[in-house]
């Protein structure tokens, strides 16, 4: 066994932890006139926010919230919300987030299963959680959050409301220093089947992935997308992986951040206009929703820079947004990895070759961020080849990785087997270090004795000028045993049928990029794409939905 040499406890009682509050006092240090803004309705600089952090502290204690406490927030995306970020875990409480988009069912099992002592309500959410209150069993107080400061609700134990409890705090709080490996956030990710899993994260890896994160946001010259003269706006919810943890890099480094509530595309469309913002994130379908909306119709989004995540880029998307004058980064993590795994970054040589090759890996999932260790793993645990042709189950290391699902041995124990932390998605990783996701395990078509992936056909049929949307799903087939399966949304005064599709198909199919196996012999027309509730594509929906229709015979399917 390696020899090395450990630092005893008692030599290291002076060294600072890695907690949270380290990255609010830094933020500060560099910009204290720097504003947090509030759709159109709020702003203060970082020398307020910081006394708000501190207000919002005192109030949670003086309401009985002890260290290792859990306080549930269900609020849009809120200055409120950034304060919550800070707040709870600085006094040694664990965050909450909670998906806002869950059925009541399963918001009320995420909170009890939790154990939310402690409960942060938008007004807008007051019916919502009227509706399962009675069935709470560990919550002991509520405070209301609202745009109205006249607004107020019948809630069980309610303190009081937000603005005017901070109104009345204290603008200062001695936060402790404590143990770095605390429990600092949770939240709830969703599978196919079952109950959501709670995924949880401690202020050591939040700081590491905070450091890790800006390095790479910031260092990285062939997409440099985060410094300091940036304006941000997150389009991606804050219940979702602390919106992919960006906040805590803006909080650190005292970027001017806009915190849009509501992802209305219009109120976004005039906040990007408004506060000059230049930096954001989101999953593909909230760009679509953004680039269509009427207030961005004939509008050069010159200078925002906007990395995609949680869905696949595809080339279409990527040229339109191109078009637009938005410079797309495609970006790769998930619930259980905080997330930051990946980023796209064209090197020197990629920078020698044409246009379209540095498209095709600017809009791959990118090269892991330094920390982060990647394998490709077979059904055996056996490591495969990075060659840039062997798939395989992508596995990980790294120093911020959820330690396993909240009191889910089982599926912890699954979660991490052999030593790696499982993605469930399918890869190839090559030469340059790129991670090429081919598809989640249980989306690849398995037809003929073949694997196809459902994302390569996306990205190929999302090339079809009429196509503003598309799903690929596997469905039976008695004699191939899966085939692919499209769901189109089409452009206005479009029309698209199973034949003109695989007209479109015939000629990747000669260039070899797929087989003629992958080319859909039926198709359906719709208005719209069924999402989970974080904006994802609902292939498991999608499947139910296909199956319904076929059994029904509906006439917007197009078959050859």
């Amino acid at each position: 066994m390696l020899q090395t040499r450990v630092i005893p406890p008692t030599e290291n009682a002076n060294q600072a932890p890695l907690l949270i509050k380290r990255l609010l006092l830094s933020g500060s240090r560099y910009e204290k006139t720097r504003e947090i803004v509030y759709r159109d309705q709020l702003r203060f600089s970082y020398a307020t926010f910081n006394e708000r952090v501190a207000r919002l502290a005192n109030v949670l204690t003086a309401a009985g919230v002890k260290a290792g406490d859990t306080v549930a927030v269900m609020d849009w995306d809120s200055h409120r919300y950034l304060e919550c970020m800070f707040a709870i875990p600085m006094i040694g409480a664990v965050l909450h987030t909670i998906n806002i988009r869950l059925s009541a069912d399963q918001i009320l099992y995420t909170m009890n299963h939790a154990e939310d002592k402690f409960v942060l309500v938008n007004s807008e959410f007051v019916g919502l959680y009227k509706s399962i209150e009675g069935q709470l069993t560990t919550v002991e107080k509520t405070l209301l959050l609202t745009d109205e400061a006249s607004k107020t609700a019948d809630l069980a134990n309610l303190v009081g409301e937000y603005e005017g409890l901070l109104a009345a705090a204290s603008p200062a709080y001695d936060f402790p220093d404590f143990d770095e490996n605390s429990v600092a956030t949770t939240f709830y990710t969703t599978g196919t089947t079952g109950n959501p899993k709670g995924v949880y994260f401690t202020h050591r890896q939040l700081v590491l992935h905070t450091l890790a994160e800006a390095s790479v946001l910031g260092s990285v010259d062939s997409v440099r997308l985060l410094g300091t003269n940036d304006v941000y706006m997150p389009i991606t919810p804050m219940f979702h992986v602390h919106a992919w943890g960006i906040p805590y890099v803006a909080t650190m480094l005292g970027i001017k951040q806009v915190y849009p509530g509501r992802y209305e595309p219009d109120m976004l469309v005039k906040l990007w206009q408004t506060e000059k913002v230049t930096f954001s994130h989101c999953v593909p379908t909230i760009l679509q929703m953004v680039l269509n909306c009427k207030s961005a119709q004939n509008i050069d989004f010159g200078g925002w820079k906007v990395i995609i995540g949680g869905s696949a880029l595809n080339r279409a998307l990527y040229e339109a947004a191109k078009a637009r004058g938005i410079q797309l980064t495609a970006a790769y993590g998930m619930s259980e990895t905080c997330p930051l795994i990946s980023c796209a970054h064209i090197n020197e040589e990629l920078l020698a070759g044409s246009e379209d090759e540095r498209t095709t890996y600017r809009i791959k999932a990118g090269v892991p961020v330094p920390l982060v260790e990647t394998a490709l793993m077979g059904p055996d645990g056996q490591l495969l080849p990075a060659d840039g042709e062997t798939q395989g189950e992508l596995v990980l290391r790294a120093p911020w990785l959820t330690m396993g699902y909240f009191n889910e041995p089982q599926k912890s124990a699954e979660l991490w087997e052999h030593g790696w932390l499982h993605t469930g998605d399918v890869a190839t990783l090559d030469d340059f270090g790129f991670i090429d996701i081919r598809d989640r395990i249980k989306d690849v078509i398995k037809t003929g004795g073949e694997w196809l992936s459902s994302l390569e056909l996306e990205d190929l049929i999302s090339r079809h000028p009429a196509v503003r949307e598309v799903a690929v799903v596997g469905i039976p087939d008695p004699q191939w045993g899966e085939r692919p399966f499209a769901l189109l949304v089409l452009r206005d005064g479009h029309e698209l049928d199973a034949r003109g599709l695989k007209e479109h198909l015939k000629p990747f199919v000669e260039q070899g990029n797929i087989n003629k196996w992958a080319i859909p012999s039926q198709i359906a027309i719709v208005t719209e794409v069924p999402k989970t509730s974080v904006g994802k594509l609902d292939k498991k929906r999608i499947r139910l939905d296909i199956a319904q229709w076929q059994a029904a015979g509906s006439a917007f399917l197009s078959t050859l």
